[in-house]
């Protein structure tokens, strides 16, 4: 597999704090992948070090299979969460000075900046000031600036801070967009739901170490417990059902459907066998739902933490 960034055994310290121990990552081209963690765990540092903003010090980051280097920096657009456009300079001129420093011409600045413009339909922002927009509307002007020169890298540090519910939606459409466009795409942000929705591959880094990372699909399965979601029709004595499953199975968070005439309820299997365990609960009722249930990236990265927290 191709990869965008590889980062070798990659240490960061400020003093006596250790921000980044031993990270080593294999980041996919042509991919959205999130880099996840509590706040202080580590990801701004290397964000920043992939910036060339500050700089390891010790191990090795190789862009697009080279040692990263300035000349790279070009290729990369880096939308921190701390935005970072002035407050007193007029839109159109801020967006077009900054698409000067990523080597745009003056010309294909403003050809692309109107394309985007329109795009995300603020045409008419031209001559405002960054003070007098909201927050998410001045969001939607650097998103553009981040894009505009089209990097073959993006980072996103929570990129739908300060969006309303449809304008986060008109954002994660064009970072979609993007990715289908051949960018690799590093996504970091809090939101799990956006990791779920977004992220093919992810890393979890806590208190400055990766302690989880791979392919999102991967891990969800690896973190199955063998529970799975039941919906039972009641025909007659809810009682005498529930007493003959407690008897029966390990159940969890039982709840009665007076509406639908349904019990529903958690069940743990002590093994793979679905099908003798779906054949016993069918000869006690009609089997409504049957389903597993898949881990959430919540729940990982929950979990995940506090095993960590905890020694384990």
């Amino acid at each position: 597999m191709d990869h965008i960034l590889v980062a070798k055994n990659v240490s960061k310290t400020y003093g006596n704090y250790t921000a980044l121990s031993n990270i080593s990552l294999n980041i996919p081209k042509n991919c959205i992948y999130g880099l996840l963690g509590p706040n202080g765990a580590g990801k701004t540092s290397f964000i920043r070090i992939i910036n060339q903003i500050t700089y390891q010090d010790s191990g090795e980051i190789l862009f697009n299979g080279e040692p990263l280097a300035p000349r790279h920096i070009s290729l990369i657009g880096y939308l921190p969460e701390e935005r970072g456009l002035y407050k007193s300079m007029k839109v159109g001129e801020q967006a077009l000075y900054l698409a000067r420093l990523k080597g745009l011409s003056k010309t294909e600045a403003k050809t692309r900046l109107k394309y985007w413009f329109d795009r995300l339909d603020i045409g008419d922002w031209w001559n405002k000031k960054i003070q007098e927009l909201s927050k998410g509307m001045a969001q939607k002007v650097q998103f553009i600036v981040t894009v505009l020169h089209e990097p073959k890298l993006l980072i996103f540090d929570e990129p739908f801070s300060g969006f309303d519910p449809i304008n986060a939606n008109i954002i994660k459409d064009e970072i979609l967009q993007l990715k289908e466009q051949g960018t690799s795409i590093i996504f970091s942000t809090h939101r799990m739901e956006s990791v779920e929705e977004l992220c093919e591959y992810i890393a979890l880094i806590h208190k400055s170490e990766k302690i989880l990372d791979g392919k999102l699909s991967d891990i969800k399965k690896a973190y199955k417990n063998n529970i799975f979601n039941v919906g039972l029709q009641v025909q007659q004595n809810e009682a005498a059902l529930m007493k003959t499953l407690e008897d029966k199975f390990n159940i969890m968070a039982p709840k009665f459907d007076d509406m639908e005439h349904q019990l529903d309820f958690k069940i743990q299997l002590p093994s793979e066998d679905t099908g003798g365990v779906l054949a016993e609960l069918s000869k006690l009722a009609n089997v409504n739902r049957f389903e597993e249930t898949i881990p959430s990236a919540n729940d990982i990265f929950i979990q995940t933490v506090n095993n960590k927290d905890n020694g384990r």
